[in-house]
C-alpha cells in the first residue's frame, strides 16, 4: 500500500518561510520522480516543483528563486523549502510520486500566507 504523508504546513506571514515534507512508504522511493503541486481556491492544481530520480530539479516560474525541492532517498522523503512567501502562495500543497504510468498523491496540506 502506497502512502504519501505531507507535513509542515500552516499559517505564515508574508515574507516568511515554511518547509514542507512528504514521507513515502510502499514504493521503491529512489526510482520515482517526486513533485509538489498546489491548488488554490477556485483554481486548477498546478505543478510547483519536481525532482526526478536522478536529482534534476525544475520549478514553476512563479516560485523560481524562492522555493527549493530536495529529496532524501535513504529517508524516503521529499521536501519543499519555501521562502519569501506571498499571499499568492496560499493553497493546498500536494506531494506526488510518479513513474511511467504510475501516479500516487498525498492527501494535501494547507499553506496560508496572511498577515
Amino acid at each position: 500500500q502506497v502512502q504519501l504523508v505531507e507535513s509542515g504546513g500552516g499559517l505564515v506571514q508574508p515574507g516568511g518561510s515554511l518547509r514542507l515534507s512528504c514521507a513515502a512508504s510502499g514504493i521503491i522511493f529512489s526510482i520515482y520522480d517526486m513533485a509538489w503541486y498546489r491548488q488554490a481556491p477556485g483554481k486548477q492544481r498546478e505543478l510547483v516543483a519536481i525532482i526526478n530520480s536522478g536529482g534534476t530539479r525544475d520549478y514553476a516560474d512563479s516560485v523560481k528563486g524562492r522555493f527549493t525541492i530536495s529529496r532524501d532517498n535513504a529517508e524516503k522523503t521529499v521536501s519543499l523549502q519555501m521562502n519569501s512567501l506571498t499571499p499568492e502562495d496560499t493553497a493546498v500543497y500536494y506531494c506526488r510520486a510518479q513513474r511511467r504510468i504510475e501516479r500516487y498523491w498525498g492527501q494535501g496540506i494547507q499553506v496560508t500566507v496572511s498577515s
